[in-house]
C-alpha cells in the first residue's frame, strides 16, 4: 500500500540553524534526486509535484526522515531535505507548535477505576476487532440522528490525521504525526498533559494497569514501542521492536493479559526498491511479544525466513531475499484457543512466501506460527516502479532492474480480523482485502474459508483499514481508489455470507480537485442498529444497519474554532474510524496526501440537548 509523502510534520527543530549553513538549491537537489519519479509519474498512486504542493514544508521533510521515503531521504543531508520541501510547498520549514497554552484542564482528577463497560479500548473497544461497541456505548440508535458538534482539537503540524483515539475513564488518549501524544478531558476537550514521542504516532491507543495505576501503550513511526503513565504523561518504558531501516508501526498493538502485541511494516522499502542501485529486498515484517509492565521482549516472530543473496539485478546490484509481507494492523487475540491472528501484506522479492496476503494465527505463548491461509494462492509480490506486466528481470522491460517477474496484484490485508461468535456457537473470522472481497474462516479448521462475498472490484492503492460485525451482519465498504466505480456500503449475512443491502456511493462533499472522491476505505464502526463510516469526501455517515438508509451525516470541509486555539480544518477520511463511547462520537479528519484532502481535527459529537 503506498502513502508517498505522509502528511506527517517534521521532527522538533529546535537547535537546528539551518539558516546559518549555506541553504542548498532545492530545485536542483529535486531534480537531481526526486524528478524521475514525481514529474510526469509512472505510476497513479506517486505524487506529482502540484499535489505535494498543498502539503506544509514540515510534511515534506517528515516523510523523508521518519516516513515513507525514509530511505531514499537518508541520501540528503538534512539542509537538502528542507530544500526540497520549500521548493516544492513555496513556504519555509518551521519550528513544531505541538506546544499550547490554550484550552489546559484546570485540574487534573485520578484516573477512575477502568471497568468493563462503555470504553473504546485500542482499535476495537475489545481485542477481537470487530469494531462493534455492543453496549452501544451509551449512544443509542436513537440518539444518532441528533448527533450535534460538542467540541474540536486542533492537531497542531499536521495536515493528516491518522492516530485513533481511545475513550476510557472519562479521557480520550490520542497521538499525532508529529510523535505528540494528548490527553484530553472527554467531556469537554481540554488538555491535561502532552507527551511527545520520538517520532510520528499513528497507531491507536491501548490502557492498562501497571504497578503505579495505569499506562497508556502505542508505537510509532520508527517502530518503537512506548508505555507512559496514563495520569501524569511521564514516560515509564520505550522499546524499538525492529532495526530495520524501513521499519514502522502502522498498525496499532493490541494489549491482552499484561502483553503488548506489536506489528511491523515497512513500506518505505517498497519505495526504495525503485532505485536501480538498491539492494532489495530485506525487511521483513514481524510481530512481537512484550512485557506491558516492564517492556521486555517475551518472544518475536517474523513473518519470513531470514533474506539470504538470490542473485544480482541488471544494474548489478545484489539482490535479497525472501523479504516483505508486513503487518499493517493490530492483531486479533482469540484466548480460547490461545492464538493471536495478524493479516499480512505483499512479499518485495520473488518468489513470493506462502506467508504473503494471508491469514496467519500465532501461538499466544510462544510466537510460533500454528497456521496461515494464503487467501491468493501463490502470494504476490510489488514494489515500486513496476507496471502490471511481467518484466522477468529485463532491463529493456522497465526502468526498475529489482522488478519480479509477476507484479502484483498488491492486494494487501491491512485490515485486522473480526472474530466473532455465532448464536449457536460457533466463532468465525471475518476479514475485508484491498481485492475487493471480504471472508469469513473458520478458526478450528486452520483458517479454512466459509464464505466470500465480493463488494468491489478491487485496487491496489492505499489501504482497506477495517470492516464491522454485530453478530447478524458483516459490513464492507467500498475503497477500490484506482477503479471507475469507488464508495459504498454493504451488508452481508455472517451466517451464509448473502447480501442484504447496498448502498452506492453518495455525491461528493468536498469540492471538486485533487484528493476529492467517493472512496470509503477508513474502518467502520458499528452499534446496535447503526453502522458508521467516513469517507474520502470528508463526510462522516451514520447508516441504519436493517435497510442501509442513511440516518445522519457530517460534513468535515470547513475550518472550526477549537478548544486549545490551534487552527484546525477537517478533510479526507482514511485509516482509523470513529470511535464510540461514554455517549460520545469522535472522529479525526483530514488525510493529506496522494489519496485524500488535508485536515487536522478531532470532533466530538453527542446528542442534541
Amino acid at each position: 500500500m503506498r502513502f508517498w509523502l505522509a502528511a506527517a510534520s517534521v521532527p522538533l527543530l529546535t537547535g537546528i540553524e539551518y539558516a546559518a549553513a549555506q541553504a542548498p538549491d532545492g530545485e536542483a537537489v529535486f531534480e537531481t534526486h526526486c524528478a524521475v519519479c514525481h514529474v510526469n509519474p509512472p505510476e497513479e498512486d506517486i505524487p506529482t509535484v502540484e499535489a505535494m504542493s498543498v502539503l506544509t514544508p514540515n510534511a515534506v521533510v517528515a516523510s523523508m526522515t521518519e516516513g515513507n521515503m525514509r530511505i531514499q531521504g537518508d541520501l540528503l543531508t538534512a539542509a537538502e531535505q528542507v530544500a526540497v520541501a520549500e521548493f516544492l510547498t513555496g513556504r519555509p520549514v518551521v519550528e513544531s507548535v505541538a506546544a499550547f497554552t490554550a484550552g489546559i484542564c484546570a485540574q487534573s482528577p485520578p484516573l477512575p477505576t477502568l471497568a468493563p463497560g462503555a470504553i473504546w479500548n485500542g482499535w476495537g473497544p475489545d481485542t477481537g476487532n470487530t469494531r462493534f461497541q455492543p453496549d452501544t456505548g451509551g449512544l443509542t440508535a436513537g440518539d444518532v440522528p441528533n448527533l450535534e458538534l460538542k467540541w474540536a482539537f486542533g492537531i497542531p503540524d499536521v495536515t493528516q490525521s491518522r492516530a485513533q483515539p481511545a475513550v476510557i475513564g472519562g479521557r480520550v488518549f490520542m497521538g499525532s504525526m508529529t510523535g505528540a501524544v494528548y490527553a484530553l478531558d472527554a467531556a469537554t476537550g481540554c488538555t491535561y498533559w502532552t507527551y511527545q514521542a520520538q517520532a510520528g504516532v499513528r497507531t491507536a491507543i491501548s490502557v492498562g494497569p501497571v504497578a503505579s495505576g495505569y499506562a497508556i501503550y502505542f508505537a510509532d513511526g520508527e517502530a518503537r514501542a512506548y508505555a507512559v503513565d496514563a495520569q501524569t504523561g511521564e514516560e515509564i518504558w520505550s522499546y524499538k521492536v525492529d532495526d530495520h531501516p524501513a521499519a514502522r508501526a502502522t498498525g496499532s498493538p493490541t494489549l491482552f493479559d499484561g502483553r503488548l502485541y506489536v506489528v511491523t511494516s515497512g513500506v518505505s522499502e517498497e519505495t526504495a526498491a525503485a532505485m536501480p542501485d538498491y539492494e532489495c529486498c530485506t525487511f521483513r515484517g514481524s510481530l512481537t511479544s512484550l512485557d506491558a509492565e516492564t517492556g521486555e521482549v517475551v518472544w518475536k516472530s517474523y513473518t519470513v525466513p531470514e533474506p539470504q543473496p538470490r542473485g544480482k539485478s541488471t544494474s548489478g546490484a545484489q539482490l535479497w531475499g525472501p523479504a516483505g509481507v508486513a503487518l499493517w494492523s493490530a492483531p486479533t487475540v482469540d484466548p480460547v484457543r490461545g492464538m493471536i491472528y495478524a493479516a499480512s501484506g505483499n512479499a518485495y522479492a520473488d518468489p513470493a512466501p506462502g506467508t504473503s496476503d494471508a491469514i496467519i494465527a500465532f501461538s499466544i505463548a510462544t510466537g510460533e506460527i500454528e497456521w496461515i491461509n494464503q487467501i491468493i494462492p501463490g502470494g504476490d509480490v510489488w514494489i515500486l516502479g513496476c507496471d502490471a506486466q511481467s518484466t522477468g528481470g529485463d532491463e529493456n522491460a522497465g526502468d526498475n532492474p529489482n522488478c519480479p517477474e509477476e507484479v502484483g496484484p498488491d492486494y494487501d490485508f491491512s485490515a485486522s480480523p473480526g472474530l466473532i461468535t455465532l448464536a449457536d456457537g460457533r466463532d468465525l473470522l471475518v476479514v475485508t482485502q484491498k481485492s475487493g472481497v471480504g471472508y469469513a474462516l473458520d478458526p478450528d479448521r486452520e483458517g479454512a474459508v466459509i464464505w466470500e462475498y465480493r463488494w468491489g472490484a478491487g485496487s491496489p492503492v492505499g489501504g482497506v483499514w477495517g470492516s464491522t460485525t454485530d453478530g447478524e451482519r458483516a459490513y464492507f465498504a467500498v475503497a477500490d481508489q484506482l477503479t471507475p466505480a469507488p464508495g459504498g456500503l454493504h451488508a452481508v449475512d455472517v451466517v451464509t455470507g448473502e447480501g442484504i443491502w447496498q448502498r452506492p456511493p453518495e455525491q461528493p462533499l468536498c469540492a471538486a480537485g485533487p484528493g476529492c472522491g467517493p472512496a470509503q476505505s477508513a474502518a467502520l464502526t458499528s452499534i446496535p442498529g447503526v453502522v458508521f463510516s467516513g469517507s474520502a469526501d470528508g463526510g462522516m455517515r451514520a447508516y441504519a444497519a436493517e435497510t442501509g438508509e442513511i440516518v445522519w451525516t457530517f460534513d468535515t470541509n470547513r475550518e472550526f474554532d477549537t478548544v486549545n486555539g490551534v487552527a484546525a480544518n477537517g478533510g479526507s477520511m482514511d485509516g482509523p474510524g470513529p470511535v464510540v463511547a461514554g455517549g460520545m462520537l469522535f472522529v479525526t479528519s483530514g488525510n493529506g496526501g496522494i489519496v485524500g484532502t488535508p485536515g487536522n481535527v478531532l470532533l466530538a459529537f453527542g446528542p442534541a440537548e
